[in-house]
């Protein structure tokens, strides 16, 4: 029996809630692999002109902590549907963020309000992936830039 979008989304927040405390450590385990895709992701925003960043399903911030301190006259939303993330995030007292707790496929932002969006190892989780595409093209301003980063698999364990 298939889970409705409901009950995946709470088993993800289950899972979250979980692994906030240890999402940064040396103890990461399976999240580890996250941290691979930083600097692909730095090396892309630096292609681009951006004043407000959003990072959807920032988790603790990881990205928002590289991003503050590389561009520190920018201004940076993260965005998580798990709370327990979220409080992590608003932990490191980033003067230049704003931390939400929500859903990344329908964001709770205006129109226009990001001239560049990420997404990092989260994409996957979404039960209804278009409406995040919907929510990214509502709220990125024209002419901004989506980098989304996720894994893919050709079905072998991973080890």
């Amino acid at each position: 029996m298939a889970l409705t979008n409901k009950e995946y989304k709470d088993l993800s927040i289950k899972e979250f809630t979980k692994a906030a405390s240890t999402y940064e450590s040396e103890n990461a385990g399976i999240y580890d692999l996250c941290k691979k895709d930083y600097p692909d992701i730095l090396e892309e925003l630096e292609k681009e002109e951006f004043t407000d960043l959003l990072d959807a399903g920032c988790g603790p911030a990881p990205m928002i902590t590289l991003l503050s301190e590389k561009y520190p006259d920018k201004h940076y939303t993260g965005l998580d549907l798990t709370p327990a993330m979220i409080e992590q995030a608003k932990k490191k007292n980033i003067p230049n963020a704003t931390f939400v707790v929500g859903d990344c496929e329908n964001f709770p932002f205006e129109e226009d309000s990001f001239d560049a969006i990420i997404c990092s190892m989260s994409f996957h989780h979404y039960p209804n992936p278009q409406g995040f595409f919907d929510s990214v093209k509502r709220c990125l301003r024209p002419g901004g830039r989506l980098i989304l980063r996720d894994m893919t698999t050709d079905n072998k364990v991973i080890e």
